[in-house]
């Protein structure tokens, strides 16, 4: 639809019963802490994001007099963008829920706004998003892709399980199995020894549903290995990546991982061998480190143990051995990043910020990868303690990152690393120093 240019401030927009996009342009578009965007909150609805209806929401704003209104439930609900990989969110949208109303689905809601005849949406790019967008995932190609691998290779499950990922679930890494390119997935675990708040595979808490399903069988060395080869040998840029959204904790398969990535590096030394990871287990990342892994990322929601331990809710580690584990990566020569789980209003609070910093200059991480965190708001914060400093900003806190601790790239995508055993004598690497036991 035509939206009006003549407005001076972003305005509410929600979605209709028909599924249109509806704009108020008298009432001021407002976050979830009903604080009025502007227009430096905002850029223009990025390439490949969508639009999120949120039902039984109410769209919300400011009328000229700065009182609060609401949209009718008649004309339709509120409305929120979900981003694109590349891009962070910086504020949640806001709205009015409906008394007794079902959580939304886990997704990264952001808030979105008209604004000069466009959409708009609370983000800031932080990444080059090229590799990663919707149009370069040409579905009738990746169709065929798809149908030709599982008839070259019918026994493989590791094949058969990131095809369903590929095409039901748009899953980028699994497609590029198929495409032969750049990051490709390797799903392994079907158990997790943490139990996440906003788990996309697998909620035990009743009326939370994930929307991804979970891994069921234990691949075989084989399997990994042949499908890890071909990617490792023909992908550009390749990097071959235990961990996957579709999995659990890839660490409780640490001993099968170990025997792949020597498996692999036997037969090819292209490429990168990549792990995501809780990081809960230094001792075994050690073995991978030993056996050839390249890089790994580590996945946090903070860099303090309470919200940590609230949001991640551990079982049997704790926040001390995902340090320790990115600490031997250090020593080891491993490339290592986080997975830093964004949510506006929590990793943007002063503590927090100040201690996200402290963490990068004593674990040596290279790359802090910025991940929107996907989740219904009222489903984390009576489950996280809420921070006792004030929000910054996220803009505030990349801001900081880049200067406190410039030796630290801020992204949002794994890099290709190579190989750390140029000649392949992954075996003849000099041990690692013996973990120290962890204080519980």
């Amino acid at each position: 639809m035509k939206m009006s240019q003549s407005v001076a401030h972003p305005y509410v927009v929600y979605s209709t019963p028909s599924g249109d996009v509806g704009e108020r342009r008298s009432l001021r578009a407002v976050d979830a802490d009903g604080v009025p965007l502007t227009p430096r909150d905002l850029l223009p609805l990025p390439e490949g994001a969508s639009l999120s209806m949120l039902p039984q929401r109410l769209a919300v704003g400011l009328d000229a007099a700065g009182a609060r209104r609401g949209v009718p439930a008649a004309r339709g609900w509120a409305l929120a963008a979900l981003l694109p990989i590349g891009y962070t969110r910086t504020r949640l949208p806001g709205y009015e829920k409906i008394p007794e109303t079902e959580p939304l689905p886990f997704f990264g809601y952001t808030a979105v706004a008209g604004w000069r005849g466009r959409l708009y949406a609370a983000a800031v790019r932080t990444d080059d998003p090229a590799c990663w967008l919707p149009r370069i995932y040409d579905r009738q190609r990746l169709e065929r892709l798809v149908r030709e691998r599982l008839a070259a290779e019918p026994e493989n499950r590791v094949l058969a399980h990131h095809a369903h990922c590929a095409l039901d679930y748009s899953c980028p890494t699994a497609s590029n199995l198929f495409f032969r390119r750049w990051e490709g997935a390797v799903a392994v675990s079907a158990g997790c020894n943490a139990r996440c708040v906003g788990c996309i595979s697998k909620q035990e808490e009743e009326g939370l549903v994930s929307p991804q399903d979970r891994l069921l069988f234990l691949p075989t060395l084989e399997e990994i290995v042949e499908t890890g080869v071909a990617h490792l040998e023909q992908a550009p840029d390749a990097i071959y990546s235990f961990g996957q959204g579709c999995e659990g904790e890839p660490l409780l398969q640490a001993r099968l991982i170990e025997r792949a990535i020597r498996a692999m590096r036997a037969r090819t030394l292209r490429g990168t061998i990549n792990i995501n990871t809780n990081a809960s287990n230094p001792r075994a990342l050690q073995r991978l480190y030993e056996a050839g892994l390249d890089s790994l990322r580590a996945s946090t929601i903070s860099a303090r143990h309470e919200t940590y331990t609230a949001y991640y809710r551990p079982i049997g580690y704790t926040f001390a051995d995902v340090k320790r584990s990115l600490l031997l990566a250090r020593e080891a020569g491993v490339y290592s990043s986080i997975n830093l789980l964004c949510f506006p209003g929590l990793i943007d609070c002063e503590e927090e910020i100040e201690a996200l910093v402290s963490f990068l200059h004593e674990t040596g991480v290279r790359l802090v990868q910025m991940r929107n965190l996907n989740i219904d708001p009222e489903v984390l914060w009576p489950r996280v303690p809420r921070p006792s400093s004030r929000p910054l900003g996220i803009p505030a806190l990349i801001e900081t990152l880049r200067r406190e601790a410039p030796e630290v790239e801020i992204g949002n995508f794994s890099r290709p690393v190579g190989p750390r055993f140029p000649t392949g004598a992954a075996d003849a690497a000099p041990p690692l120093t013996p973990v120290a036991p962890t204080a519980q």
